[in-house]
């Protein structure tokens, strides 16, 4: 810990004077474009019409390196309706050897399985509450090898902000899921103004490689404050869980525990057991306490049906037990197979929910109270991505 505290101190002082054998700039630059074919439930007048083939996402990947500094970038354009244009990470790294690296930025939150806790396009039900592939502004330095011990360790100032100012809401033009503000009542006003600050994070890992088995096993905590733009105070939030990971031959299992409190200083009119999330471009309501249980299993099978290289057929369970009195659970289950044919990778995905707001839901409180009468509901959906 101490060698780990060393290291980031020297590189927060001398980053401006590094100066590595790397004489030539390194530049990479790739990206992707993705559309949706969609057929949904819950849709009366889209199943009518026969579904929706839609324009889902461009994105643009620059990676640089000189003088031992490396930079990460990755911005996405979507639609005006889910958000626009937004930076997904962007980040500075250094490498002090081959094990141990720091990061500063927007750069993915330690928490949970990573990169992803899914095989699916649409992620798992922890996503959409903030808690799977989250990118917050800070520093992280990471400790990783191949076998044994890893850990992380971060410290993030604030989630991804746009707009200068302590009083400022956060925009709801986003990628990662963060607390925000919500006009609940209709009044053109904001309620819930809350916003992350000042979190801390560490994550740690054992991974064991023995012939055809992989294991990856860990736990991992984070707190951190809950500013109200209304009250002026600051209140807090915490998370902690474990997780496992198996690669055996082509067979992948990820498996999750954990349980989240929020406990934000909202004014007395506002309830303590609910509080806001928003993006892509939209904001709604969350349980302010829960637990979450998610199994991904995923079997990827190499054909040669030109141009097709290999299929992945995959399940992906989620599911989150919220703790207040009168709340519903949510639930959430993607069945589908990745198809990959060169640089194109294409998800058909059946994917069913209930009491979930992108799943049949009224968007507003799924995640939240919930709906006791509510039902399952599901959406088939097909995303074609050429990859470059």
């Amino acid at each position: 810990m101490i060698y780990t505290l060393k290291n980031l101190l020297w590189f927060i002082f001398t980053i401006p004077f590094i100066g590595i054998a790397q004489d030539t700039p390194e530049i990479k630059f790739g990206g992707a474009l993705r559309f949706n074919y969609i057929y949904s439930s819950w849709k009366p007048e889209q199943k009518k019409q026969g579904g929706d083939f839609m324009y889902d996402m461009f994105r643009v990947n620059a990676k640089a390196a000189y003088k031992g500094i490396k930079l990460n970038a990755e911005y996405r354009l979507y639609s005006d309706a889910f958000g626009g244009g937004v930076l997904k990470q962007g980040w500075l790294s250094y490498s002090f050897n081959t094990q141990n690296h720091i990061q500063v930025g927007l750069t993915q939150v330690p928490f949970g399985i990573q990169q992803y806790n899914s095989h699916n396009w649409f992620f798992n039900i922890g996503y959409y509450i903030g808690l799977e592939d989250d990118h917050d502004i800070g520093i992280k330095f990471i400790h990783e090898k191949e076998e044994g011990f890893n850990y992380q360790i971060a410290f993030f100032k604030n989630a991804e902000a746009i707009t200068f100012g302590g009083n400022s809401d956060i925009s709801y033009s986003r990628y990662s899921y963060d607390v925000s503000s919500m006009d609940v009542d209709g009044d053109g006003e904001l309620d819930y103004r809350n916003k992350e600050i000042n979190q801390f994070n560490f994550k740690v890992n054992y991974k064991i490689n023995r012939k055809n088995f992989k294991h990856q096993m860990g736990a991992y905590a984070q707190y951190g404050g809950l500013y109200n733009l209304d009250t002026k105070d600051i209140g807090n939030h915490y998370g902690y869980g474990v997780f496992y990971e198996l690669d055996y031959k082509k067979l992948n299992i990820k498996s999750e525990l954990l349980h989240y409190t929020k406990s934000p200083k909202n004014p007395d009119n506002e309830s303590k057991s609910v509080f806001a999330m928003a993006a892509y471009g939209t904001p709604y309501l969350v349980a302010s306490k829960a637990n979450m249980a998610t199994l991904a299993v995923a079997y990827t099978i190499p054909v040669t049906w030109k141009p097709i290289e290999s299929l992945q057929f995959y399940n992906d369970f989620g599911y989150i037990n919220k703790i207040t009195e009168g709340f519903t659970d949510s639930y959430m289950n993607v069945t589908g197979v990745g198809v990959s044919a060169g640089h194109l990778y294409t998800y058909f995905d059946f994917a069913a929910g209930k009491n979930n707001s992108w799943l049949g839901g009224n968007f507003i409180d799924d995640f939240a109270q919930g709906n006791p009468e509510a039902k399952w509901e599901a959406r088939f959906n097909i995303n074609i991505g050429y990859y470059f």
